[in-house]
């Protein structure tokens, strides 16, 4: 009796451990299927190397991209290869952030129950959120600057175009694995954001400073604290502001006391706030975090955090979705690349990344990008938009400063928030604001 009941016990035993090994390896198909079936020694999808079925287009339907037996064809225009070559990727998959090698699964057509099986041997269809002529005259304006310019529709969250500079030719000699143009600086890149940071600590003075709305400064050119200078741009002095005219003006000596106004430790709890410390999920595609530095015993050091510098570090496409929720009522959506908007999101709204700000605070801040562009900017040189912006001159101490232009249009029918860099490009809206607007031009012509 007790050998059977022995060998009872064992065959249970064995029967369980079977059992569990059957539920691991079923949620292990589940959950990793699609990486087993597009591993590279698939020879049914991959020919020398590269994936051999599948297509991408850009939301209005241009190829950007067919996979075939006979290698990768891209689109005839060299441009237009470069200005969408970061969404779509390169032969080799170095362009880390590129569709070949995010979104294989969909690519070559898997499902969990005919694995890569494919009658027609064409692959799936992927269609891209990005504008293709928006990313190309994103593309031609920037030219050979380094540079990036994002813009997303902050009701939707669908990303509309997506440039960085320079770009590789996909179709073209591909330089080596470690080259920066493959880089992805919009979604990977954290960068000293300058004077845009002071939409934040505008934001954080509205919530925290009782009496902001009477705060009065005298620029001379350069403040010092504790002996230290703040200087502003160029050593401009901007005179008498209020805290609306600071923005505008881009003061430093005001922000800078504004900043020590605050505290470090409000500030500290704003970049939380509106999510510029957190990395966004677009699609698959984790975003660069950025960094900050608010130190509550050294008013310098505190002041030009406030003011964007010090150990600023911005992620651009976080910065984007911050302008979005100041343009959305305070209320910040989740950006994606892939597949065009449903009904149901263009109603509701996108996938909410929470609230960022209050309403009234958002409104405030809207106010006020509104004045910047009348007072310092000039809507003469936004024709046919109505928009709202802030400018930035980071100093990054390795040549001229950085050109940043930030900010959002107000339309019904394309609301649109953007986020545009040149390095090296010296002043913000001189140089970052027409690749911003030559941008969105194209997609409100285009869509």
């Amino acid at each position: 009796m007790r050998k059977l009941e022995r060998r009872a016990n064992i065959c249970l035993l064995l029967a369980a451990t079977l059992f569990i090994g059957i539920l691991i390896f079923t949620w292990r198909f589940v959950t990793k299927g699609q990486e087993w079936a597009s591993f590279y020694g698939n020879r049914q999808i991959y020919t020398n190397g590269e994936i051999n079925r599948g297509t991408i287009y850009d939301r209005n339907g241009v190829m950007l991209l067919n996979c075939t037996k006979g290698g990768l064809i891209y689109p005839s225009d060299p441009s237009l290869r470069r200005a969408t070559v970061h969404v779509v990727g390169d032969p080799k998959g170095n362009i880390a952030t590129g569709a070949i090698n995010m979104w294989k699964p969909q690519l070559i057509g898997y499902d969990l129950l005919n694995g890569t099986y494919d009658t027609t041997k064409d692959g799936s269809k992927i269609k891209l959120t990005i504008d293709s002529k928006a990313n190309l005259a994103a593309y031609n304006t920037l030219g050979k600057r380094q540079g990036m310019v994002g813009v997303f529709n902050y009701k939707t969250g669908e990303i509309m175009a997506m440039v960085c500079t320079p770009a590789v030719d996909p179709k073209g000699t591909l330089p080596n694995s470690n080259s920066s143009e493959y880089f992805n600086t919009f979604l990977s890149g954290s960068m000293t954001p300058g004077s845009t940071f002071k939409t934040i600590t505008a934001a954080a003075a509205i919530d925290n400073v009782d009496d902001i709305d009477s705060f009065e400064y005298t620029c001379s050119g350069v403040t010092y604290v504790n002996g230290s200078p703040i200087r502003c741009t160029n050593g401009q002095a901007h005179g008498h502001v209020d805290f609306e005219m600071a923005l505008a003006k881009s003061c430093n000596g005001a922000f800078g006391e504004i900043t020590r106004k605050i505290g470090a430790s409000n500030m500290k709890e704003y970049v939380k706030k509106v999510g510029l410390t957190n990395s966004l999920n677009i699609s698959g595609i984790k975003t660069a975090k950025g960094k900050f530095n608010f130190p509550a015993d050294d008013p310098i050091k505190l002041s030009w955090a406030g003011i964007g510098q010090a150990d600023d570090l911005v992620n651009p496409a976080s910065m984007m979705v911050y302008m979005g929720s100041i343009a959305n009522g305070g209320k910040a959506v989740n950006p994606y690349l892939i597949g065009a908007s449903s009904f149901l999101k263009k109603v509701t709204g996108g996938d909410s990344l929470g609230k960022y700000l209050s309403e009234a605070t958002a409104d405030r801040l809207k106010s006020m990008m509104k004045n910047d562009v009348k007072v310092t900017y000039g809507e003469s040189n936004f024709r046919g938009l109505d928009i709202y912006a802030k400018s930035g001159t980071a100093e990054t101490g390795d040549g001229d400063p950085d050109a940043w232009f930030v900010g959002f249009i107000d339309d019904p029918k394309h609301p649109y928030a953007f986020v545009s860099w040149v390095r090296h490009g010296g002043t913000g809206f001189r140089v970052a604001g027409p690749v911003a607007y030559k941008t969105l031009i194209a997609l409100v012509q285009n869509n």
